[in-house]
């Protein structure tokens, strides 16, 4: 009887060992009918040898791709302008809530500034406005005045909260002074003050600088075959070539700055731009990357330009995302799938959406080609604050793929497209959105074991192990 009772407690601890060793998977879920938003579901899954339940997604950690920046948003003068407005109480409990890396926040980890004015502030601004015919080839008129007043106020909350969140900068438009037509739309930058503007773009960074506001990369233009936005700029491809090589790179190399330069920063149907530019030999020793935006074209496009040029970084860098304000469901899987994964899967190190917060009137927008329907990720009124689908989409990514992470293998079966990485901790993080009709039973299987889980129609879920 002795050993009988030896024999059934040493298999009782195996048991509780076995137990203790496998590994567990935990996740987090947003639902398409709203029922659940983006919140951690109770218990655990594990991973076992068991039979697959199909179909199955393989990840692999085996085989690598790019690292990750960051996820997170544009900061526009009007979105710094709604969080202002907020009592100090509310904003702050906001902020922590989307930039604070702690267990209810959702750690936003990358932000995109505007130089001077986009089309989501009350009006038209520049660092050196001056009146038509005037010239300040030195930039000793320029200075940041406007931004003073609410995106470097943010920007300093933000950076105390996350002092290590990376920031990059587009400008709309240059001084109306340096453009073909002395108008905020359009235009194109004359030759003659390339190296006025080159300046202008030293300036920034080192005043921003001063603020204690660090500036990582800077695009070349926003949207440059985009004429119609006010502001806007046309820069068509050999002329960003030659500002680079001939004035922009060597300004930064003078400077001192270790500011990346990266390029092109519009849709993804054209990736002949960016593949122009950066076949200039003289060009693209000063270039760390490409931007794309998703208005256009296909998200694949952004391998092609990887392809073309593999030593190049490839970045996401604006997406608007809008529901609809009586919306009983949440389109959650469309952003998801499209960003968060296609942009993923296709190089990108950053996934950033347009833009962090607006209104409930989506002000402001400036006239004349101003955009009326961008709706922020969190919609603000008073203290009164609304998550939006971009939020939710964004915070599926953010929270878990932590700077430094890594993309890793992964297989997509029909309907269920993912994307895998691995953080700088050693975890293991799959995003998949479910496009089926209906809901899907799949397995994840890694290292010869299975997860085996369930997932609605519609839904998006993050797994991490």
């Amino acid at each position: 009887m002795r050993l009988n009772l030896n024999i059934f407690l040493s298999g009782m601890l195996l048991i509780s060992a076995l137990h203790v060793n496998a590994q567990q998977a935990s996740y987090w879920l947003t639902k398409s009918d709203r029922s659940v938003l983006f919140a951690k579901q109770q218990g655990s899954l594990v991973f076992n040898k068991q039979e697959s339940v199909k179909p199955t997604i393989i990840v692999n950690d085996k085989e690598t791709f790019q690292s990750i920046d960051g996820f997170g948003f544009a900061l526009t003068g009007g979105s710094a302008q709604h969080l202002l407005k907020m009592s100090a109480k509310a904003r702050t409990a906001l902020l922590k809530e989307l930039f604070a890396t702690n267990k209810n926040d959702i750690g936003i980890s990358y932000i995109r500034l505007t130089i001077g004015a986009s089309d989501l502030n009350e009006k038209v601004f520049s660092y050196n406005d001056l009146p038509e015919g005037e010239t300040d080839l030195e930039q000793d008129k320029f200075e940041l005045g406007p931004d003073r007043v609410d995106v470097i106020p943010i920007m300093k909350e933000i950076l105390a909260i996350n002092p290590n969140i990376k920031i990059m900068s587009s400008p709309w438009s240059p001084p109306l002074w340096m453009k073909t037509t002395y108008d905020a739309r359009g235009g194109m930058l004359k030759p003659e003050f390339y190296e006025a503007y080159a300046k202008y773009f030293v300036r920034y960074i080192k005043d921003m600088k001063t603020e204690g506001i660090p500036i990582d990369a800077v695009t070349i233009q926003n949207e440059p075959l985009h004429p119609g936005n006010n502001p806007s700029l046309l820069m068509v491809a050999p002329d960003q070539a030659i500002f680079i090589k001939n004035n922009l790179g060597p300004a930064f190399k003078k400077a001192g700055l270790a500011t990346k330069i990266i390029i092109y920063d519009h849709n993804a149907d054209r990736p002949d731009y960016p593949i122009t530019v950066l076949n200039d030999p003289e060009a693209r020793k000063y270039i760390d990357g490409s931007a794309f935006h998703l208005y256009g074209g296909k998200i694949e496009a952004l391998t092609d330009v990887h392809e073309a040029h593999p030593d190049k970084n490839i970045y996401f860098t604006e997406q608007m995302v809008i529901e609809g304000a009586e919306d009983d469901k949440i389109n959650i899987i469309s952003p998801v799938k499209r960003l968060i994964i296609g942009a993923s899967r296709n190089w990108s190190k950053t996934v950033l959406e347009w833009n962090l917060t607006s209104n409930s009137e989506n002000k402001p927008f400036t006239d004349r080609g101003g955009c009326s329907m961008c709706q922020g990720a969190v919609t603000i009124d008073g203290d009164h604050v609304k998550r939006n689908v971009a939020y939710y989409s964004v915070a599926h990514a953010a929270k878990f793929v932590r700077p430094g992470s890594v993309r890793i293998a992964s297989n997509e079966p029909k309907d269920l497209s993912n994307v895998a990485f691995k953080t700088p901790d050693g975890k293991n993080v799959l995003i998949v959105a479910n496009s089926a009709a209906d809901s899907q039973a799949f397995s994840i299987s890694f290292n010869g074991k299975l997860l085996n889980c369930t997932i609605g129609k519609g839904d998006v879920a993050t797994y991490i192990w």
